[in-house]
């Protein structure tokens, strides 16, 4: 007797093939990390001048008041010498002995409450408030995040220490150093060439936290280069 029922139909080698695995995941690019903010790119960003400064200031003493401050919403700027700052804290390189000017204080402190060592922490040095330019007035304070430019050079630093009233271009034995510039307080500097970079209501804090300026200096200096201004 031949069975009526409904045959269960083969399976058709034709029809489509049963996936062996789950589809892969599209492969994650990782995020790109922006190139270092080089010495042309900030040069271009500061090639122009809108004064913030009320006159201009002298490279040294008994040279003609050549120097303005410019200014931009992000920043405040100066082109000018280095003459090196030594004091503070007393090490190898910077004592009475090694600079006749030498002065064992700063005008902002580091985290425990002394001077700030020129030959460890590089810092750059603002003039005293006066009717050329008040400092205060523009976002700058101790701490606040610098870059400095010096040919094909880029060095972050911080301010450190406030200078005469009547004289711009001046920074630390170590932010020297950074720049490939001698940092002998005597003999050394740079005649002219340094572009000193301050980015306004910035901070580091403690002030003396130098791996810190060093990572806030490049985040800002990639956001001025970077920003419409």
């Amino acid at each position: 007797m031949t069975a009526t029922g409904t045959a269960t139909p083969s399976p058709d080698a034709s029809g489509p093939a049963t996936p062996d695995r789950a589809p892969s995941a599209p492969e994650r690019t990782a995020p790109t990390t922006p190139a270092p903010v080089t010495a042309a790119d900030l040069l271009a960003k500061v090639s122009g001048c809108t004064f913030v400064s009320r006159g201009r200031y002298r490279k040294d003493r008994g040279t003609a008041a050549t120097v303005p401050v410019c200014g931009t919403r992000d920043a405040v700027y100066w082109k000018a010498d280095m003459d090196i700052d030594c004091d503070g804290r007393p090490g190898a390189h910077c004592n009475a002995g090694t600079d006749p000017n030498f002065s064992s204080s700063t005008a902002f402190a580091q985290s425990d409450g002394r001077a700030l060592s020129s030959e460890k922490l590089p810092y750059v040095v603002v003039p005293a408030p006066s009717g050329i330019w008040d400092y205060r007035e523009h976002g700058v304070r101790g701490g606040s995040v610098a870059a400095m430019v010096y040919r094909d050079r880029v060095s972050y630093a911080v301010v450190g220490d406030v200078g005469p009233t009547d004289i711009i271009g001046e920074a630390s034995y170590a932010a020297a150093t950074s720049l490939g510039i001698d940092p002998d307080p005597r003999s050394g500097g740079a005649p002219s060439g340094v572009t000193y970079i301050v980015f306004t209501d910035s901070r580091v804090t403690p002030l003396d936290d130098r791996e810190a300026a060093e990572s806030q200096g490049e985040r800002l200096a990639r956001e001025f280069v970077d920003s419409a201004d």
